[in-house]
């Protein structure tokens, strides 16, 4: 599975997910090293001084050309995978991504920490995972079935096609009539 991990850079266990999921054999973007001759995107490479900018300072630095590159490269990542990973604690980008991810349909695990709080609206979100081995079963019970949403029915505005959504509502209804019989 192609997964696009979303976190901080902050964030220690960041690099222990990327690394532990590409042990486990799936295919895995690393926004800190997004290929081997690039190290990924740093506000510092525009501007030693960026956390003094002004808010028009910020816009304009949006359009410098570092930050074209940094967004596509994350942007890209984000189309290209399965699933997404937010890895607690993370920012605003984080959760900017996992949020886009899943209004595409896309599946995103939360793998939660003991520091972060509770957060109501992850119910947006297909899973929640308390552990790095928690993130690979609800991974695995993805790839086994991708066409049930794991807590959320689907809703037409997932999908393409009329025909897309029905083949989901049908697989959805399988998966819940199972999970039904191993309550």
């Amino acid at each position: 599975m192609k997964i696009y991990v979303a976190s901080s850079w902050r964030n220690g266990r960041q690099n222990e997910v990327v690394n532990f999921l590409r042990e486990a054999g799936h295919e895995v973007y690393d926004f800190k090293n997004p290929s081997e001759t690039d190290k990924g995107f740093d506000w510092a490479d525009i501007d030693p001084n960026w956390e003094d900018w002004t808010t028009i300072q910020y816009v304009d630095a949006l359009q410098h050309p570092i930050a074209e590159k940094g967004f596509n490269n994350d942007f890209n990542a984000m189309k290209w995978a399965d699933a997404c990973v937010l890895v607690l604690p993370c920012g605003r980008s984080a959760h900017t991504e996992a949020g886009w991810m899943a209004g595409q349909g896309k599946p995103v695990i939360v793998l939660l920490d003991d520091h972060s709080g509770p957060e109501l609206m992850y119910k947006i979100y297909d899973k929640l995972a308390g552990s790095i081995n928690d993130v690979q079963f609800k991974l695995t019970q993805i790839e086994e079935n991708p066409y049930a949403c794991f807590g959320r029915e689907p809703h037409r505005m997932d999908f393409d096609t009329a025909e897309d959504y029905q083949l989901r509502i049908e697989k959805y209804d399988e998966f819940e009539a199972m999970r039904k019989i191993y309550k």
